[in-house]
């Protein structure tokens, strides 16, 4: 007789026996094909966070040549200057096609002249009022009470993202605002000096012979943090424009001091920093990257990933195990069948062959089994896999606290918006909104495949365990042994 009829016959028989074995065979592979599809929905997830997270590189001052340069200055009066960088050169990296959006920041200290600054003082907060013109008392002349802080776009800038300010009133500052003397203030400023969206309002310059600038209020934004100390570093007195205008008011129009850029693939993040210190081509910048945003995203999926893959190890080996000691135990108790087929002449590997065919007929059923249940066991497993891994990447990622007004960025000309400069609050705030809330596991074709294969390996190691005690066994052992 055929030993695949056999097999099959054998199978038709023994239907507890064999019932018994497919529920094994599908509990083992329902597992494997669990870590097969978790494995393979984190290396996706891997992938789509490499795209997205974000990482920045930032263009700002050496400090370093800064004071080398004030130390070696033949001037008696020793003071810092920061060094600028064309907008040009700028625009020209930000077009590289590993960049997603850039921005260019620029700042300047100025004195409220036709309305008063807030003072924020310990226990207290107060309107400035005193010595200076519009308040803000006590303040040097190189010191201003106001900071204007340019960007490209405050919608985009890091504190607005982060939800550490929002916008109340009016619209946003916009590409579109570049050369104009457009702004967004604090709403406690704006209340306090009963300004509203449309209004005007004067500052003076801190330099020697100050001049005053009018500004028109386009919008109106909340900050949620305060500070103590000098009027300049509470919130409410940062003014939010184009980059354009802090950089008159210091007298570097068309240059910049400070530029981030964000990536399209974060993957690219060392080849584009080697182009971008090419392009600024300038010992006075410092270029440094920022990927705590992408790491604090990435290690999660590689945690899933990894143990996922431990599954399908750890799961394919105990069931080489289990189905191993199965069928040696099927074995003995089938020891008279086998001496009677191999004394009629029927060779000892048509005799394993059975023993393959009929765990490969249940190796079929146990997959179709394990694809009816392994999507859903895969996907609460997976969801609940990360969960974890989020909750444990947050909790031990340390943060600090962002400055009052911000880092900013924008969209830029040119067409890509831009980005902002990220402090460890703001990688953290970003991050947690671009974590991944959910493990995308679907099973595919190619995952089907790959558990085929794994369940082939699988009951072949398990057949030959067994089969080194048919194949040394004698005819006559056996019927004697019987």
């Amino acid at each position: 007789m055929n030993y695949l009829k056999r097999s099959r016959l054998y199978l038709t028989h023994k239907k507890g026996q064999s019932l018994l074995m497919l529920l094994i065979m599908s509990a083992i592979l329902v597992f494997v094909l669990s870590g097969i599809i978790i494995q393979n929905a984190a290396i996706t997830a891997t992938n789509n966070v490499t795209k997205s997270a974000g990482t920045t590189i930032t263009v700002s001052a050496n400090r370093d040549k800064m004071f080398s340069q004030m130390r070696s200055s033949s001037s008696k009066t020793k003071t810092l200057t920061t060094p600028t960088v064309a907008n040009t050169k700028i625009a020209k990296a930000g077009n590289l096609s590993t960049v997603a959006y850039y921005n260019i920041t620029n700042t300047a200290s100025v004195n409220a002249s036709s309305f008063d600054a807030v003072s924020t003082t310990t226990g207290t907060s107060s309107m400035g009022g005193g010595n200076m013109p519009g308040g803000g008392g006590g303040m040097s002349a190189n010191s201003g009470d106001i900071t204007v802080t340019g960007v490209s776009s405050t919608a985009h800038t890091a504190t607005f993202t982060s939800n550490e300010a929002k916008l109340v009133s009016g619209r946003n500052i916009k590409a579109s605002d570049a050369n104009t003397k457009n702004v967004v203030i604090e709403k406690e400023l704006a209340t306090d000096n009963s300004v509203k969206v449309g209004d005007t309002i004067t500052i003076k310059t801190t330099a020697t012979s100050a001049k005053k600038l009018k500004l028109h209020v386009v919008g109106i934004y909340k900050a949620k943090t305060s500070s103590t100390g000098m009027p300049g570093n509470d919130p409410s007195n940062t003014i939010y424009t184009s980059y354009t205008l802090p950089a008159s008011i210091s007298g570097t129009a068309g240059k910049s001091s400070t530029v981030t850029y964000t990536l399209e693939n974060s993957a690219k993040e060392k080849a584009t920093t080697k182009q971008i210190k090419n392009i600024i081509a300038s010992s006075a910048f410092s270029v440094s990257s920022d990927d705590a945003s992408y790491q604090q995203l990435l290690q999660p999926m590689k945690n899933v990933q990894s143990f996922a893959k431990k599954i399908v190890w750890l799961v394919a080996i105990a069931g080489t195990i289990i189905l191993g000691l199965i069928i040696i135990l099927s074995v003995r108790t089938r020891q008279r069948e086998i001496g009677v087929l191999v004394s009629l002449g029927e060779s000892k590997l048509h005799i394993v062959g059975q023993l393959f065919t009929e765990m490969f007929m249940i190796l079929i059923g146990a997959m179709v089994i394990a694809t009816l249940l392994g999507g859903f066991v895969g996907n609460k497993v997976g969801n609940q896999l990360l969960s974890q891994q989020q909750t444990t990447s947050v909790s031990s990622t340390t943060t600090s606290g962002a400055p009052g007004g911000g880092a900013p960025s924008g969209n830029m000309p040119g067409g890509k918006t831009g980005g902002g400069m990220m402090t460890n609050q703001s990688n953290t705030s970003a991050a947690n909104k671009k974590a991944l809330k959910t493990l995308n596991t679907s099973i595919t074709p190619s995952s089907v495949i790959k558990l085929g294969g794994m369940g082939l390996v699988i009951i072949a190691l398990a057949v030959c365990v067994s089969a080194i005690s048919i194949l040394r066994l004698r005819p006559k052992d056996i019927l004697i042994g019987e």
